[in-house]
């Protein structure tokens, strides 16, 4: 069998701008904004480190991989951002657009290509494509935990369903 991970991958991040916009369009702004615990990240927050990702990280990482170069780490402390808005789910699927066309120029023949990463050492386009993906859903979930805290504070007796995701 083949390996899965490129249609895989695909299929998750060619929906996550879509999930934003969705979000972004429905939900109201106190509640974007809101961290569910003091010094966590709002799903805004989440949504504003995916478009800086997507703006200095994937790119470099997807072409360093293609050409086997080395590749430097990603901190997303080391940046000042303003304020995070609605409209960066617009910024997010534009920039996200760009890095698909860099994907889909990626073939099961390169998934074994290396680069070297600064903090990780050696690492492959296949693990690349699990982590892109992964990062993906982990920021998703993120903002919908965050927005669920205000109701699992409101529900009452029902708090008992919600021990997984209830924070503090």
């Amino acid at each position: 069998m083949s390996d899965p991970i490129l249609t895989w991958c695909k299929s998750v991040v060619t929906i996550t701008p879509a999930r934003w916009n969705s979000l972004v369009t429905s939900v109201p702004l106190e509640l974007l904004t809101r961290p569910p615990a003091p010094g966590e990240w709002s799903a805004l927050d989440c949504l504003q480190h995916l478009v800086e990702v997507e703006r200095v990280s994937y790119p470099v990482r997807l072409k360093a991989l293609l050409a086997g170069q080395p590749f430097p780490g990603f901190n997303p402390a080391d940046s000042i951002k303003p304020p995070p808005t609605p409209a960066l789910a617009v910024e997010f699927e534009e920039l996200r657009r760009a890095n698909l066309t860099l994907l889909d120029q990626i073939t099961p023949a390169d998934l074994d290509r290396q680069a070297l990463h600064a903090e990780y050492g050696m690492v492959t386009m296949r693990q690349f494509l699990h982590h892109w993906a992964g990062h993906d859903l982990m920021h998703v979930v993120q903002a919908e935990r965050a927005l669920m805290q205000p109701f699992i504070q409101g529900c009452g007796p029902w708090v008992v369903n919600y021990t997984d995701h209830a924070v503090g």
